[in-house]
């Protein structure tokens, strides 16, 4: 619990967005694993991952710029 709110409060910070977001996914795949391993259904985690993901990339700048997604 208390690596789970570590990782948040780094995703929470500005500076230290995207570590925050590399070390939650990390503690989310463990989760996944876990919840694979006793044949739990595992949307709502896979959904956490993504949707922070997405916030992180409508929050910042550098990431828009390192993953341009455009249509043609």
């Amino acid at each position: 619990m208390l690596i789970e709110l570590a990782c948040v409060l780094l995703y929470v910070l500005t500076h230290t967005a995207v570590l925050g977001a590399v070390l939650l996914t990390g503690y989310l795949g463990g989760a996944i694993f876990a919840h694979l391993r006793v044949g739990d259904p595992v949307t709502v985690v896979v959904m956490i991952g993504v949707v922070a993901w997405g916030a992180l990339f409508l929050r910042d700048p550098r990431l828009r710029r390192l993953l341009p997604l455009r249509s043609f």
